[in-house]
């Protein structure tokens, strides 16, 4: 009877501790998440600045061509796009609403490649040297791009970079502690047990063998769990915005997972391993004065 109590006792306090990992592992899963979604919304909104680069009305046919595979063959180039002096007119009038050329006699636009450059050149610097390079180029009448925007984009996306870094952080710490904690208590509740096994010649190796398996089990059996949860709860966010998966990608959830996974073995077998070492270390008569 005593025993089968024992087990019923083992075996809630394992249940409990797998709640409350769990819980925490979710907690520092969602962050590692909003960590990485944030670096690719950052991406995706310093990769979706347009740069104009506007042509001379004398170009033809062949120079444009070669200008698109300049273009093309530069390492700042993510994205482009030809627009000619006909489209630019179309676009404009379905935007205003109205026909320029009407009341001018001519279309007073130009032939031009939209480009969208890679995240790593896109701010004012980088972008002030493409500028020079592309207004060098013959048949090249100037190279426009919202440089006040650029500006406004890199000072938030800094900010925010650092707010979440410090969030990041502060909830990995809160994370260990309780999960820590969780840990302790489980094996304080054993602490007479340790002991026994100590007072009939059990080594230290030996007795913290069957606590080290059941801490990477709680750990496995919390990040599996973190994981799912997670992952659903991605899958439930896509089904209401498709977008979701410009910043959300497989390699982004599959940082998180091994993340959750990692962390979640890496503290219970840490946390199980000192806490152990405390009992081993204490006398029977200090375990009553704890």
């Amino acid at each position: 009877m005593k025993r089968n109590k024992q087990t019923r006792l083992f075996s809630t306090q394992f249940v409990t501790s797998l709640i409350s990992t769990t819980l925490v592992l979710v907690l520092l899963g969602t962050i590692v998440l909003f960590v990485f979604t944030a670096r690719n919304l950052s991406s995706y909104v310093r990769e979706n600045i347009n740069v104009s680069v506007l042509l001379s009305d004398d170009i033809t046919p062949g120079e444009t061509q070669s200008l698109n595979q300049l273009l093309q063959s530069q390492q700042y180039v993510k994205s482009l796009k030809y627009v000619s002096k006909e489209r630019a007119l179309h676009d404009q009038c379905m935007s205003m609403g109205t026909d320029p050329s009407e009341f001018l006699g001519y279309n007073p636009f130009t032939a031009s490649f939209e480009i969208k450059v890679k995240s790593e050149y896109a701010n004012n610097e980088s972008l002030a040297k493409i500028t020079r390079q592309l207004k060098s180029t013959n048949k090249v009448m100037d190279v426009i791009y919202q440089k006040e925007l650029m500006n406004s984009v890199n000072k938030n996306i800094r900010k925010f970079s650092v707010i979440l870094l410090i969030m990041a952080a502060l909830f990995t710490y809160i994370s260990f502690a309780l999960i820590n904690n969780t840990v302790r208590l489980t094996i304080f509740s054993r602490r007479f047990i340790i002991n026994t096994m100590k007072l009939v010649g059990a080594s230290w190796s030996f007795i913290r063998r069957p606590f080290l398996n059941q801490g990477l089990l709680l750990g496995v059996m919390s990040a599996i769990i973190a994981d799912a949860v997670i992952l659903g709860g991605v899958y439930w966010a896509k089904t209401y915005e498709p977008e979701i998966n410009t910043v959300i990608d497989m390699q982004v959830l599959t940082i998180v997972g091994v993340s959750v996974l990692v962390f979640g073995l890496l503290i219970t077998f840490v946390c199980t391993y000192v806490s152990l070492s405390k009992y081993l270390k204490m006398s029977s008569n200090d375990l009553y004065h704890i």
